[in-house]
C-alpha cells in the first residue's frame, strides 16, 4: 500500500524533473536555435493565443470521439466474430490489414471529396482505433483459460453464457490495453484528417495556417494542447484497464493447451477462401467508388490503377517513378520496423525488473506517441535536418508505442505463481523472465509485431512527405499537387500490398513457432 500511495508523488517529481530540464534547454536555445522553446514560452504563447483555441479543440474532440466509439464498437464486434470463427478472421484477414494500413495522408483528400461535414475526419479517426482494438480483443478471447470454458459446457451453459462468463471477462485486460493505444490514435487520425483535407475549424488546420509563420512556440502550442487531448484520454483507459486486471488476472497458467483451429474442408475450399481474402479489400474498393458516385478523373477502381501502372501511355514513367521511390521507403521502413520492436520489448521488459525507471521514461513516450506528427516533424527537420535520421526517429515514434503497451499487458497477465517457480529452485531474476515471463507472452510478442509492421511503413511515409523529399511519401505528396490521382490510387495500393505481405510473413512466423511450442495462435 505505501508503494502505491508514492506512486503518484514518484509520477508528479518525474514531470516536475522533465519540466525543469526543457526550461533551462529551451531559454538558453540549446536546441538548434530556438528549434525547442522553454515551456514557459509555450505557455505564454498559449495564453495569448486562449481566443483561438475553443473551437479548435472543440472540432478536434468531437471528431476524434464520435470515430472512437464508433471505430470502437466496430472493432470490438469483429473481434468478436473473429475469434469464435476462424473462417470469418481468415476470410477479412486482407481487409483488417488494408484498413491499418491505409495512409491517412492518401485518402484524406479522397475522403473529403467523397463525404461531406465531419465525416471524412471521424472515418480516419475510427480507422485510426479499428485495428489496434480489434487484435487485442481477438487476442483476449483467444487466449482465455480453457478449463474455465470446459466448466461451463458441462454444466450444460451455451456458447453465448461461456463467451459472456469467461471469454469476454477474461479478455477484458487485452481490450483495454487496446483501448488505451486507441485512444491517442483517433485524436492523431482527426488531426490528420483536419490537416490534409482542409477546413476552418480544427487543430490540424490551426497548425497548417500556422506552419508558414516560423513561429515554433506557437507549432509547440497547438502539440501540447493535442498531446494534452489524447494523453488524458490515455490515462482514463490507463486507470480503468488498472482496476480491471486486478480482478480479472489468473492465478495460474493454463495447463490445458488450447485448441488450435482446424483446417476444416477440401484443399479446393481453403484455396477459395484464401482468394476471398484476397479480393475481398477490392471489392470493397471498387464498391465504395460505385456507391459514394466519385468521379471518374477522381476515382481509380483496382482495374483502373492495373491500366494506369501498365498499360496507360505514361505506365513506363509511372512504374519507374514508382520503383525508386520504394528502393528509398523500403530499406528505412524495415530499420525503423526493427528498431521500434527491439526499443519496445526492451521497455517492457525493463518494466517488470526495474518499473520505477520506466515510469520515470512514460512521460517521455507519451508525448512522443501523442505529439502529432504533422507538428512534430517540421521542428525535428531543425534538430536532426532531412536525413534518414528523421525518418528513423519518426517512424521509431509511431512503432514503439503500441508495440510496448501490448508487451506490457502480456507480461503483466503472466502468472506470479508461475514466475515464482523458477526462483524457488535458485534461478536468477533474469533467468526467470527467459523461462517463463518471455515464452508466457509470446502470443503478446507476435501481436506486437503484427502492429508494428503497417505502423513502420506508415511513419516512413509520413517523414518523406513532410521533410525528407524522398520515397513513397514524397512521390504521394507530388503527385497531389499535380493532381495526378492515378498515383495517389497506386501509392496506397502498394503501400497497402507491402503491408499485408509483411503482415502475413509475421503470422506465419507465429503459426509456426507457437505450434512448436504447443500455443494456440490468434491470427
Amino acid at each position: 500500500m505505501a508503494g502505491e500511495a508514492r506512486l503518484p508523488w514518484s509520477g508528479l517529481r518525474n514531470a516536475a524533473i522533465l519540466l525543469a530540464l526543457w526550461e533551462i534547454v529551451g531559454r538558453l536555445d540549446l536546441v538548434a536555435g530556438g528549434a525547442l522553446p522553454g515551456i514557459t514560452e509555450i505557455l505564454l504563447r498559449l495564453w495569448e493565443d486562449r481566443a483561438d483555441y475553443p473551437r479548435h479543440i472543440w472540432a478536434t474532440l468531437a471528431a476524434s470521439g464520435a470515430g472512437f466509439v464508433i471505430g470502437n464498437v466496430i472493432a470490438i464486434a469483429a473481434g468478436v466474430i473473429f475469434a469464435l470463427s476462424p473462417t470469418a478472421l481468415r476470410l477479412f484477414r486482407g481487409v483488417n490489414i488494408a484498413v491499418f494500413a491505409l495512409p491517412p495522408i492518401a485518402i484524406a483528400p479522397i475522403l473529403v471529396l467523397t463525404l461531406s461535414g465531419m465525416a471524412p475526419r471521424i472515418v480516419l479517426a475510427a480507422l485510426g482505433v479499428y485495428f489496434v482494438t480489434m487484435t487485442a480483443t481477438v487476442i483476449g478471447l483467444s487466449q482465455a483459460d480453457s478449463r474455465a470454458t470446459d466448466l461451463i459446457r458441462a454444466y450444460g451453459g451455451s456458447r453465448r453464457d461461456a463467451l459472456r462468463l469467461v471469454l469476454f471477462r477474461g479478455a477484458l485486460p487485452s481490450i483495454m490495453a487496446g483501448l488505451r493505444v486507441a485512444a491517442p490514435n483517433a485524436v492523431l487520425g482527426a488531426i490528420l484528417a483536419e490537416f490534409g483535407g482542409g477546413g476552418r475549424w480544427g487543430l490540424g488546420a490551426y497548425l497548417l495556417g500556422s506552419l508558414g509563420r516560423g513561429e515554433p512556440d506557437r507549432l509547440w502550442g497547438i502539440g501540447l494542447v493535442a498531446t494534452l487531448i489524447a494523453g488524458l484520454s490515455y490515462g482514463a483507459f490507463a486507470l480503468l484497464s488498472r482496476r480491471l486486471v486486478g480482478a480479472t488476472r489468473a492465478v495460474t497458467l493454463n495447463s490445458a493447451i488450447p485448441e488450435a483451429p482446424a483446417q476444416t474442408g477440401s484443399r479446393a475450399a481453403r484455396v477459395m477462401l484464401a482468394a476471398g481474402a484476397v479480393g475481398l479489400p477490392f471489392l470493397m474498393w471498387w464498391a465504395f467508388i460505385r456507391l459514394t458516385g466519385v468521379p471518374d478523373l477522381i476515382a481509380k477502381t483496382p482495374l483502373g490503377v492495373i491500366d494506369y501502372l501498365f498499360f496507360a501511355r505514361t505506365a513506363e514513367m509511372a512504374q519507374a517513378r514508382l520503383l525508386a521511390a520504394l528502393a528509398e521507403t523500403l530499406p528505412i521502413t524495415l530499420a525503423g520496423m526493427l528498431a521500434g520492436l527491439g526499443f519496445a520489448f526492451a521497455l517492457a521488459i525493463a518494466s517488470k525488473v526495474f518499473p520505477r525507471a520506466i515510469e520515470a521514461f512514460m512521460p517521455v513516450a507519451l508525448i512522443t506517441q501523442t505529439m502529432p506528427l504533422v507538428a512534430l516533424t517540421p521542428l525535428l527537420v531543425l534538430i536532426l535536418g532531412r536525413g534518414p535520421s528523421l525518418t528513423l526517429w519518426v517512424t521509431i515514434s509511431v512503432t514503439f508505442f503500441p508495440a510496448f503497451v501490448t508487451l506490457a499487458q502480456g507480461i503483466a497477465l503472466v502468472p506470479r505463481s508461475a514466475e515464482e517457480l523458477p526462483r524457488a529452485y535458485g534461478a536468477g531474476r533474469w533467468r526467470e523472465i527467459g523461462m517463463v515471463t518471455i515464452p508466457a507472452s509470446l502470443p503478446y510478442l507476435f501481436a506486437a509485431t503484427r502492429l508494428t509492421v503497417p505502423r513502420a511503413l506508415l511513419g516512413v511515409m509520413i517523414a518523406e512527405w513532410l521533410a525528407t523529399g524522398k520515397g513513397l511519401g514524397n512521390l504521394l505528396n507530388q503527385s497531389r499537387g499535380y493532381l495526378d490521382y492515378g498515383m495517389i490510387w497506386t501509392v496506397a495500393s502498394v503501400s497497402v500490398i507491402l503491408s499485408v505481405l509483411f503482415y502475413q510473413l509475421v503470422v506465419i512466423v507465429e503459426r509456426r513457432v507457437l505450434r512448436r511450442m504447443g500455443m494456440a495462435t490468434a491470427e
